[in-house]
């Protein structure tokens, strides 16, 4: 369903409960207000009623002996169509008359006297009708044997109240369209942000999200953003998840594209020793006198050992990167650091290497595991070795506060470039072309900053670098024992 049907869909519902609401709401006045006029119209009636049977009550006392009289009726004063009647004993009609306009009370006949057969001379008031002449108030008085019935039309009241619920009803259904095309106008001015609100996810939902074309999403504009109104915050919300969906696809393509470029890194690294593996290989099994056996022997087991060296590189990253749990114990970290440099030392002669340890009385002590920390600073100090000339000065430098331990490698060579700086813990990321390279050095694989910076991140650490020409520092943070130990101790309690 398109944003258009569904925004007619919602205004139709509105329109419809709207519209059901106000007539319900017409029809309870309507019938209220009715109810309450015929209530008040009918008291005042049966006011009437009570004065003239007492009226006729004191006229027909006069002819006590006379049961059937109703001389009294005329008398000035009774209304016109009021009819009053005689009754005995047993509550039948002896006599009953009706008043006329302009003539003498004209006697009832024998069905509508009928009709008032069987009212109580007692005072309350009943409605009957009376063939020929209509509904009528009834009443009946008993007083001292005289028995009276007196009854007054009800045309007036019947009349009012049908003219007042025409009105009603026509003044309701000119409201109920005034307020039907007020509605309308506005539930479709409210509902307009909300239908450009469905017209952009629809269209958001037409993307082709899944190829990873992640620009160009279209947003809620910003006047159907307001966080006052609901239809405002389900914009904003809706921005949001756009934001959200072209920031996860953004990140997405660029994991894609990193994998393809560590795939097509990684064999071309494994391509380079497999082929020379390949060749010495062939030469062998030629027999020719052109290369040594010893000497193709040694150039297989070489280039064997830097493939296997790559490959291990490979598997401790995909298990860092698994999350695998490495080996935990305590760890001194100034002896680890130590016995790196002592290896750097061996394997570069030419520069200068120091040690320097800002102790104070806590000792340097991680929880961890001790070869893949001396990996991770073999690397970076390895990394100082080979993109700096000779007699480059490396400082290792350990620092031990309560909370954390630091490990500075520093050196004072050209530096790297700023392009390749962001980049530096990527994975076969190579600065052959921005640093020195000391002479006769083979460069690396690209993943041994990778590595250092995977290993210190799965201990709980960070590591940085700053680089400028004639200063290059590498910074690694790892948590104390003791803060190692406490936030083990709050995740297990959160559990």
């Amino acid at each position: 369903m398109t944003a258009r049907p569904v925004a007619r869909s919602l205004r139709a519902r509105l329109l419809l409960f709207v519209g059901a609401t106000l007539v319900v709401v017409c029809a309870a006045m309507t019938f209220t207000t009715a109810v309450v006029q015929r209530s008040s119209l009918m008291g005042e009636l049966d006011g009437r009623v009570t004065n003239a049977v007492e009226r006729s009550m004191g006229g027909a006392a006069l002819h006590r002996d006379d049961e059937a009289n109703l001389s009294f009726l005329t008398e000035n004063g009774h209304p016109v169509g009021m009819i009053a009647a005689r009754l005995d004993g047993h509550g039948r009609v002896l006599s009953a008359a009706i008043v006329s306009q302009d003539a003498p009370p004209q006697n009832l006949t024998a069905a509508q006297r009928t009709a008032l057969k069987g009212i109580a001379p007692n005072g309350s008031k009943h409605t009957v009708t009376v063939p020929g002449l209509g509904a009528y108030r009834v009443a009946g008085l008993d007083s001292d044997g005289v028995r009276v019935l007196a009854g007054l039309p009800m045309d007036d009241v019947q009349h009012m109240i049908d003219g007042l619920v025409e009105t009603e009803a026509v003044v309701a259904a000119t409201g109920l369209a005034v307020a039907g095309i007020v509605c309308a106008v506005v539930i479709r001015r409210q509902l307009s942000p909300l239908g450009r609100v469905a017209a952009t996810a629809v269209e958001v939902s037409r993307s082709p999200l899944g190829r990873g074309e992640v620009t160009g999403l279209t947003r809620v504009p910003a006047r159907d953003t307001d966080p006052a109104g609901e239809v405002g915050q389900v914009g904003a919300a809706l921005n949001r998840m756009i934001d959200h969906v072209e920031s996860s696809l953004a990140e997405r393509r660029r994991s894609e594209e990193r994998m393809r470029r560590f795939l097509a890194d990684a064999s071309h690294e494994l391509r380079t020793p497999l082929a020379s593996i390949a060749g010495y290989a062939e030469l062998m099994n030629r027999g020719t006198d052109r290369i040594e056996p010893v000497l193709a022997w040694r150039r297989v087991s070489a280039e064997s050992a830097r493939m296997t060296g790559l490959v291990e590189d490979l598997l401790l990253l995909a298990r860092l990167d698994e999350g695998r749990p490495l080996q935990s114990a305590e760890v001194d970290l100034a002896a680890v650091v130590a016995e790196a440099l002592w290896a750097a030392r061996a394997a570069g002669s030419g520069h200068d290497w120091q040690l320097a340890l800002s102790l104070t009385e806590t000792p340097p002590l991680v929880t961890g595991d001790a070869a893949r920390l001396q990996q991770a600073l073999a690397n970076l100090l390895a990394n100082a070795r080979v993109h700096t000339p000779a007699g480059t000065t490396v400082v290792a430098e350990v620092e031990a506060t309560p909370q954390r331990c630091v490990v500075r490698v520093r050196d004072n060579g050209p530096g790297i470039s700023p392009d390749l700086l962001p980049k530096v813990f990527e994975r076969f990321t190579r600065a052959d072309t921005s640093r020195s390279r000391a002479p006769g050095t083979a460069g690396g694989s690209g993943l041994g900053l990778a590595i250092a910076a995977a290993i210190v991140q799965a201990h709980g650490g960070r590591i940085d670098v700053n680089s400028r020409p004639g200063r290059t520092e590498f910074t690694v943070e790892l948590p104390t024992t003791y803060e190692a130990d406490a936030g083990i101790l709050l995740a297990s309690n959160r559990q």
